[in-house]
């Protein structure tokens, strides 16, 4: 930018900001004042489980989060389980069909061995657990939005 456009630009905005200033205060209309502490101090009798988790005590947001990490293994265990079950469903199923047998087992064979190079754990389930989080935690926010507007909103 050159340097007088940036001239006018600061001469511009101290003018809009003097007029602006210039103009009378507005005030709020009748009874806003009242509304707004009477809602204070509503808000500020609710219990805590009521309240923002901000202001939760720290002894049960602790336990929320260990909640929702108990919620999250179990979510990725159940994954795991269907996961098995499906694949001996597939072997089944694919048996007749060598070619797909063959896959299988390489594909097997590989998942061995990443799970012996990786510590147990291959690719696809980290995959496959961060997409089963990645939904729990979508719900959750859903379920919470939804019983939000139909506990508090409604009444």
């Amino acid at each position: 930018m050159r340097r007088s456009e940036e001239i006018r630009i600061d001469r511009d905005a101290a003018r809009a900001d003097r007029d602006l200033r210039a103009l009378p205060l507005r005030s709020a209309p009748p009874g806003f004042e009242d509304r707004v502490f009477a809602e204070l101090r509503r808000r500020a009798a609710l219990p805590w489980w009521r309240r923002s988790f901000a202001k939760w005590p720290p002894l049960p947001r602790a336990g929320l989060i260990v909640v929702c990490a108990a919620s999250t293994l179990g979510a990725w265990r159940l994954a795991s389980g269907i996961a098995s079950v499906a694949g001996v469903v597939l072997q089944r199923v694919a048996g007749p069909f060598l070619m797909l047998r063959e896959l299988l087992r390489a594909l097997l064979a590989a998942d061995s061995s990443l799970r012996l190079i990786g510590g147990g754990v291959g690719p696809q389930w980290l995959q496959g657990g961060a997409v089963v989080a990645a939904v729990a935690y979508v719900a959750l926010i859903g379920l919470g939005a939804t019983a939000y507007r139909t506990l508090y909103l409604e009444s």
